[in-house]
């Protein structure tokens, strides 16, 4: 589970919702996160952009048919229903 500091409440950090949740994600353990696989080998998603299935294997990852954004915190990652989308516009930020 993530301790991801003083704002964990409903609504914020890691139980934030849509492009909140994905720039949490993203930021969290300075970064490290984002990129991490997620427990038991991913989750099943339906792509709230595009409506295409897919396997999220890490806590943020893009759409393999239109790039839309996904996200899942530690503390839901065994839950496909708490996966959100960033957003129609929203461009994953690329690593120096």
């Amino acid at each position: 589970m993530c301790d991801c500091g003083p704002n964990g409440g409903p609504g914020a950090g890691p139980f934030a919702t849509g492009r909140e949740l994905v720039e949490f994600v993203l930021a969290a353990h300075g970064g490290a996160l984002a990129a991490s696989p997620l427990p038991n080998g991913g989750l099943t998603a339906t792509c709230q952009g595009c409506g295409a299935s897919f396997l999220l294997v890490s806590f943020v990852q893009a759409c393999p048919e239109c790039g839309g954004v996904h996200a899942v915190s530690p503390p839901r990652a065994a839950d496909p229903a708490a996966i959100q989308f960033a957003g129609a516009n929203f461009v994953l930020p690329t690593v120096p």
